[in-house]
C-alpha cells in the first residue's frame, strides 16, 4: 500500500502490545505521523477490537501476556487480508521471524523500534528492497538475544540450555550473569 498524500484518507493502525509505557508513547508517535490509532493491551482485547474496526495497518508485539502475538496477526488478516502488519519483538530470532511473515507479516522489528523506523517499514513499496537498518544489533546482543531466548524456552534451566547449546553450564553461567551487550 502506497504511503498516502491525500489529507482526507485516515491511515488505521491497530496498536497491540502489553508494555504500558511504550505503548502510549508509540500510540503518539503513530499519531503524530498521521495514523489513527486503535490500542490494545493483550490478545484478548485485540480479538475484541477487531469485531468493530478494519485497520489499515498493524504493529503487533509477539510476546503478549495473555498469548502470542501471531493470532492477532492472523486475526487482523481474516479481517482485512491486505493490511499490512509489523511484529516488534525483544525475542527475536530467525525461527520466529519466518513464521511471522508466513502469517503475514511484512517486517520484523527488534524493540525498542524507532518510530520512523516503523513508519518506514508501514508504508515502504512491497517491490522495492528494504535500506538496510541505520542502527543493527551488534554480532554479540543477538547472540546474547538467542541465548536468552533459548534460557526461557527451557523454563530457566541452566543445564538444558546449556545441553541445547553445546555450551558448558558454567559458561553459560557466566553469560547469563553479565548485563546486556549493546
Amino acid at each position: 500500500m502506497p504511503e498516502v498524500d491525500d489529507a482526507s484518507t485516515v491511515r488505521r493502525l491497530f496498536l497491540v502490545e502489553d508494555d504500558g509505557p511504550l505503548r502510549m508513547r508509540l500510540a503518539r508517535a503513530l499519531e503524530s505521523r498521521g495514523f489513527s490509532v486503535t490500542q490494545c493491551d493483550s490478545v484478548a482485547a485485540a480479538m475484541m477490537a477487531l469485531r468493530s474496526t478494519t485497520p489499515d495497518y498493524a504493529v503487533v508485539d509477539l510476546r503478549l501476556g495473555d498469548g502470542n502475538g501471531l493470532d492477532v496477526v492472523r486475526a487482523v488478516h481474516d479481517v482485512r487480508p491486505e493490511a499490512r502488519v509489523i511484529i516488534l519483538t525483544g525475542y527475536g530470532n530467525i525461527a520466529t521471524a519466518v513464521t511471522a511473515v508466513k502469517y503475514g507479516a511484512i517486517d520484523y522489528l527488534p524493540k525498542p523500534a524507532d518510530p520512523d523506523d516503523i513508519v518506514n517499514a508501514l508504508l515502504a513499496d512491497p517491490k522495492k528492497a528494504p535500506p538496510p537498518p541505520e542502527n543493527p544489533m551488534s554480532a554479540d546482543r543477538v547472540r546474547w538475544e538467542h541465548i536468552q531466548r533459548v534460557y526461557e524456552l527451557c523454563g530457566h534451566n541452566v543445564s538444558e540450555t546449556a545441553r541445547r547449546l553445546n555450551m558448558h553450564r558454567r559458561t553459560l553461567q557466566r553469560i547469563l550473569a553479565k548485563r546486556s551487550p549493546r
